[in-house]
C-alpha cells in the first residue's frame, strides 16, 4: 500500500470521529514527508499479546538519570523475531503495520520519546530515530496554519 493509500485508509478509520479525521487528513501531507524519508512503506512493531508497543528504556552512559523509552521498528519479520525481546518474551509477538500508522499511533503514545526504524534488513543495530517530540511539533505547526485558514473547527489546535 502507498503512502497516499495509508493516509486515505486512516482517514476512513478515523471517520466516526470528525475532527480527529478533518486532523488526520491537514497532518496527513506532514506525516507522508517524514514516511518518505524511510525506505519501506511498511514494518514490524513487537506487540504484547494485549496489544501494547514492546518499549526499551535507554539511558546515556555519560548521564545514566538520562533515559528515553524508544521503540523499535523492523524492516523484516525476521529482522523482529531476531531481535532481544522476541528471544527474552514467548509473549511478544511481531505485527506488520503501515508505516503511516506507526508514525500517528506514535503522537498518541506519551510514554514513548522515539521510534527506531531498522531500515536495512539483518542490521538491527542501525536505524533512523524519529522523536515524537519533533513529529509533534511539525503536526502543531500544521494544525496551527490549517486553522488560521479556516480548515479545522477552532477547538481542533
Amino acid at each position: 500500500m502507498d503512502l497516499d493509500e495509508q493516509i486515505a485508509e486512516l482517514i476512513e478509520n478515523t471517520r466516526s470521529e470528525v475532527a480527529t479525521a478533518e486532523a488526520v487528513r491537514v497532518i496527513g501531507p506532514t506525516l507522508k514527508a517524514i514516511a518518505e524519508q524511510l525506505k519501506h512503506r511498511q514494518y514490524y512493531v513487537l506487540q504484547t499479546l494485549e496489544q501494547g508497543w514492546m518499549m526499551t528504556t535507554l539511558s546515556n552512559r555519560a548521564q545514566p538519570n538520562t533515559r528515553k523509552n524508544v521503540v523499535y521498528v523492523y524492516p523484516t519479520l525476521q529482522d523482529a523475531a531476531n531481535s532481544q525481546a522476541t528471544v527474552k518474551d514467548p509473549q511478544v509477538m511481531a505485527l506488520p503495520m503501515p508505516v503511516i500508522h506507526i508514525l500517528f499511533q506514535l503522537l498518541a503514545m506519551k510514554p514513548i520519546d522515539s521510534l527506531v526504524f531498522c531500515e536495512t534488513p539483518g542490521q538491527s543495530g542501525q536505524g533512523i530515530e524519529i522523536r515524537r517530540q519533533d513529529i509533534e511539533a511539525l503536526v502543531q505547526a500544521q494544525l496551527a496554519q490549517a486553522q488560521r485558514s479556516s480548515a479545522l473547527p477552532s477547538d481542533m489546535a
